[in-house]
């Protein structure tokens, strides 16, 4: 069900996470969010921090803002995207300092073998179920602080297993299926409290398509999965699919070339309103086979700038990409977002806000060329200039 996209064109959203303010250092330590709201410190700096992720969107003129993923605490190359939920759920071990499922080929001297090294996955030791994640109340929170509709973005179930040890199923389809249901039973909870934009961040299909044959886990098997998790909440919600190349202390999970080529058959038979693609990084080398492979009940989101360069883009070249995206894809149907998110032991407060600005100016552009309705960029008004033009 399109909600937050609903008739509107070319519209701007970042993926989610943005940089921690430096005086943010509360944590919510592993409790409810409910709970870590009645103590007044932690509850003064979240809100804050919120409020001040509303304001740098607001500035830059996006149309759909997020709450930066304020809940998730602070650690090594945002590790608690992970343990977040892990921390929320039964049925798992206490954290294990060794063991991590996907640490195979990294070694030491790499920067992702220290990544790695933080995880401190968590073993099923007993049938999961949610305990205290309190989505709608997270959701709420940050709605409340702004009149542009606020999507919500939260780790895959599929991923969140390939981050886990399994010492209680019989095999990893089982536990990928059980924490599957569970994440959609909360999903449902926030669905139902209003939330116009539920987005699932990472299926397994485009890292392992064409790539693992003869493997347990098979592309296949991950869109039925994924189909579970998000069973039911396209007629309740406006339901994305983000995709990218990772953002682990903003490096790719992968060192070399990548393409969604051999995903997009996967991807397309995925229950969603928004799937969306790393662009910006290739600089839309897939846009002409996205345009093909993805069926025309769906809406794509393109990353136009990048969460792995200081660079800000010159509006300009976020101009260029949007005009390629195009070519192969209906105006009513194309999202203008960034390749991944800013959080996560990656680029700057200052970065990140100018990158946002980047993206609406560029988008702006074209919108000008289409004769659309531009948004107002207050971050770009001269007129608010504290040093004015001599």
């Amino acid at each position: 069900m399109f909600v937050a996209t609903k008739d509107k064109l070319l519209p701007t959203t970042i993926t989610g996470s943005l940089p921690r303010p430096s005086w943010y250092r509360a944590q919510m330590d592993g409790k409810p969010f409910t709970e870590r709201m009645a103590d007044r410190q932690f509850r003064e700096q979240y809100l804050d921090t919120v409020a001040t992720y509303v304001v740098d969107q607001a500035r830059a003129g996006l149309d759909i803002v997020t709450d930066g993923d304020a809940r998730l605490d602070e650690g090594v190359a945002g590790r608690h995207w992970i343990a977040h939920v892990e921390e929320r759920l039964s049925g798992l071990s206490a954290p294990e300092l060794s063991g991590y499922p996907i640490h195979r080929g990294k070694k030491p001297g790499e920067i992702m073998y220290e990544v790695f090294q933080t995880r401190m996955p968590r073993a099923a030791i007993g049938k999961v179920c949610r305990h205290g994640l309190d989505y709608h109340a997270v959701w709420k929170t940050g709605q409340g602080l702004s009149h542009k509709p606020m999507k919500f973005g939260s780790i895959s179930a599929q991923l969140l297993e390939a981050s886990m040890n399994n010492r209680y199923y019989a095999d990893r389809r089982e536990l990928v299926m059980d924490l599957s249901a569970t994440m959609n039973e909360e999903y449902h909870a926030l669905a139902d409290a209003g939330c116009p934009v539920i987005q699932l961040e990472e299926p397994c299909i485009h890292g392992i398509a064409g790539t693992q044959p003869g493997a347990m886990l098979t592309a296949e098997f991950y869109v039925s999965a994924f189909n579970r998790e998000i069973h039911g909440l396209r007629a309740k919600t406006e339901v994305w699919c983000h995709t990218c190349w990772g953002n682990p202390a903003g490096q790719r999970t992968r060192a070399q070339a990548f393409s969604y080529e051999a995903a997009l058959p996967y991807l397309d038979q995925l229950d969603v309103d928004v799937l969306t693609f790393e662009c910006k990084e290739s600089e839309g080398a897939d846009l002409a086979r996205i345009g093909r492979a993805i069926g025309k009940d769906k809406k794509i989101a393109i990353g136009v700038v990048s969460h792995r360069t200081l660079q800000i883009e010159r509006p300009d070249e976020v101009a260029l990409l949007i005009r390629t995206a195009l070519e192969h894809i209906a105006p009513e149907r194309l999202i203008i977002s960034t390749d991944c998110g800013f959080g996560r032991d990656g680029i700057s407060r200052l970065h990140a806000l100018y990158k946002m600005v980047a993206l609406v100016q560029g988008t702006n552009i074209v919108r000008r060329e289409l004769g659309l309705p531009e948004s107002d960029v207050l971050a770009a008004d001269p007129r608010l200039a504290l040093i004015a033009e001599l």
